[in-house]
């Protein structure tokens, strides 16, 4: 039988047939190729944002809490990781990651021929770009799709990322078991360490924990992670990256397991960071999600010895069974940061922020606004009215307002500004205050920054219209602050976790107030704390001056259910504020002296190892030895003086006549013998 031969001719037709199809299969491959880089293209780069804890720092940068993310991921960047954990990283999960485009084609083809011996996906060949856009866009599910959209992905991010950001965002965002994603978060939980410090040893063990973080997690198989640990250093030692005995000291090396994440405890400060992050929220612009998720760094303005000073304070002086509820807010008067602030009991019983939540009636404290508004308008500490008993009518006579003194004592004669601030005499407020016009307090008020709305009515000098604690603190520091007011402030900057600065505070005083008449104010509002202006009943913080150790201004206020105390240094104010949820009056079995106790107990604690510092005198204040008694120039016979401050030329003129010794009478020379019979 012939063997067939292929003639020449039809040797050329399918040698051009070949040629033809190779051509159109090697230019629908490059079609193919092309259209899916243009298509790549146009998809643009993919988001790589994953989602972090933010953290919350106190005013010395020491972490006091974090937003409660679903993972728990703080970010870090590459020249803050450990070099060791890099290059153990990079042996075991992707030797040539700086050589190939995504893809390692020889892993890729040995994994397939694997898969189809076996007829189901068995083993894996992933780059770091693929686990990479697996961790941020896909399950981890072992499916043909998943490994086609895991390619795409990866695709593009080597088409937009270096290398270093991959390798970055990639041990950033890979899962080392117990809620720890990230290699910090990883550290942190294993060694209690920043992922800067880590060992050769340490870093070699965890390299070896994302292959099967529920095998190779030391806590949960300290064995299988040992000897994953050993075939990394020897892959290690196999690269020249390290020797033998550096494999040997690493492997042998005795590691410290912590097991317990950071921040894991109660957050400090749990009231603060609420209205911390309120601020962000409303003020600085920052939604809810990028606050919670977005993996910041917030600093605050949080003092912690000033915060767990007030927490001590309260737990301490509030009987335990009692259900009154305390609010408590520290503010640096220098620069309007708050401190401390403390909005109840127990965050975790009530999480209901009586600081900056609660609207209560101030009382008395109240008055000193009204005072400054008086001071303005031409009185002077020694400025006198009558205190009793009044009936004030108002409304073009329709209306008629009684109010009354504490226990419905009277000093029944003129008493001046200064003494009516320290007894807190009622009467002496309202008169002020309808002389000045209802209207004048509103607005005073507001100037100092009270957000709340308020009735120009003939009570409001008594303090009926509801405030925040956060706001009235505030006012208070304005005044220690020589009328310079700002905005609270409990942020001082937020920063991404890479570092850019989002927001920085910029300091805004404004001067609202006379700085002489502020000084003024200041001295009358030391008054309270000093006997010497006792009259027909005591000055209000007679039970708290034995125990003072500076100068302190400030002023008591009290309705039928509130009780409060605000006062300041130069250097720190606080206000305090007691009472109940429910609005409840206090009996006389309640201790009405909470918020006075919590205050000076604050103040106290919180200033201990600081030289006391006086209220300034600003130039153009005069100080005047007064008798507190009719507001006269003391001379030295007074049995009572004070010194009380005034703008200079508005300081009395008067002495005090009243205690003058009385002049004794001449001696008449006794008439001699002589004298008696002379008849002139």
């Amino acid at each position: 039988m012939k063997a067939t031969t292929l003639s020449f001719p039809k040797l050329q037709k399918w040698t051009r047939a070949l040629a033809f199809a190779g051509g159109f299969t090697l230019i629908g491959l490059l079609l193919l190729s092309g259209g899916g880089y243009l298509y790549l293209k146009l998809l643009g780069a993919p988001e790589i944002a994953v989602p972090q804890s933010t953290l919350y720092f106190a005013d010395n940068d020491q972490v006091i809490g974090e937003s409660q993310a679903a993972e728990k991921r703080y970010w870090v960047p590459l020249d803050e990781v450990s070099p060791y954990l890099l290059q153990a990283t990079l042996v075991i999960e992707d030797k040539k990651f700086f050589d190939h485009h995504g893809f390692d084609y020889k892993r890729v083809a040995g994994a397939a021929w694997a898969d189809l011996k076996a007829m189901s996906k068995v083993q894996g060949a992933s780059t770091i770009t693929q686990q990479y856009a697996r961790n941020l866009y896909l399950s981890h599910d072992k499916t043909w799709k998943r490994k086609f959209s895991e390619a795409v992905y990866a695709a593009r991010l080597e088409m937009y990322y270096s290398k270093k950001e991959i390798l970055e965002g990639y041990i950033n965002t890979i899962y080392y078991g117990h809620g720890a994603y990230g290699i910090e978060t990883a550290s942190q939980f294993y060694f209690g360490k920043k992922a800067g410090q880590l060992t050769l040893g340490e870093a070699s063990l965890l390299a070896g924990i994302p292959k099967g973080p529920s095998n190779y997690s030391p806590l949960t198989s300290m064995p299988q992670a040992k000897e994953r640990q050993r075939l990394i250093l020897r892959e290690l030692k196999k690269e020249g990256i390290i020797t033998g005995e550096q494999l040997k000291r690493a492997y042998s090396e005795e590691l410290e397991i912590v097991g317990k994440h950071p921040h894991a405890e109660m957050e400090q400060a749990p009231y603060f960071l609420e209205a911390a992050e309120q601020a962000l929220s409303s003020k600085l612009g920052i939604d809810e999600q990028a606050i919670a998720l977005g993996g910041l760094r917030i600093y605050t303005t949080l003092n912690l010895k000033h915060q767990r000073i007030a927490e001590e304070v309260i737990e301490q002086t509030i009987d335990e069974d009692s259900e009154v509820q305390p609010a408590l807010v520290a503010i640096s008067p220098q620069n309007h940061h708050v401190t401390a602030l403390v909005g109840g009991k127990d965050y975790e019983e009530s999480p209901y922020n009586r600081a900056v939540q609660a609207i209560r009636q101030p009382g008395s404290t109240l008055k000193p606004l009204l005072y400054y508004a008086a001071l303005k308008s031409g009185f002077t500490p020694a400025t006198k009215l009558r205190s009793e008993e009044t009936a004030f009518t108002y409304d073009g006579g329709r209306e008629t307002y009684t109010p009354r003194n504490f226990n419905h004592q009277y000093a029944g004669k003129d008493i001046t500004m200064a003494q009516a601030l320290a007894l807190s005499d009622n009467i002496y407020a309202v008169k002020t205050h309808l002389f000045l016009q209802p209207e004048t307090l509103v607005k005073t008020a507001e100037r100092f920054g009270i957000t709340t709305p308020m009735k120009a009515v003939p009570s409001l000098a008594l303090g009926t219209s509801g405030v925040r604690v956060l706001d009235m603190a505030n006012a208070y520091a304005t005044m220690a602050n020589g009328g310079e007011h700002e905005e609270p402030v409990f942020i001082k900057r937020v920063e991404t976790a890479q570092g850019e600065v989002l927001y920085e505070h910029q300091p805004n005083p404004e001067q609202r107030f006379d700085p002489k008449q502020m000084a003024v104010l200041t001295h009358m509002m030391t008054g309270i704390f000093d006997t010497k202006l006792n009259g027909y009943t005591s000055v209000t913080g007679a039970s708290l001056a034995p125990r003072t150790t500076r100068p302190y201004a400030g002023k008591s206020g009290s309705t039928k259910f509130d009780y409060w105390m605000i006062g300041y240094t130069p250097q720190l104010t606080a206000g305090v504020w007691a009472g109940y949820d429910d609005g409840r009056t206090f009996t006389v079995a309640d201790d009405k002296t909470y918020a006075k106790k919590i205050w000076l107990a604050f103040m106290e604690k919180a200033h201990r190892g600081k030289d006391p510092k006086p209220f300034p005198q600003p130039r153009g204040v005069t100080a005047v030895a007064i008798n507190p008694e009719n507001g006269k120039i003391a001379s030295k016979y007074c049995p009572v003086q004070r010194e009380m401050y005034f703008v200079r030329g508005t300081e009395p003129e008067e002495y005090c006549m009243e205690h003058l010794p009385k002049k004794k009478k001449k001696k008449e020379k006794p008439e001699s013998w002589l004298d008696q019979l002379l008849p002139f």
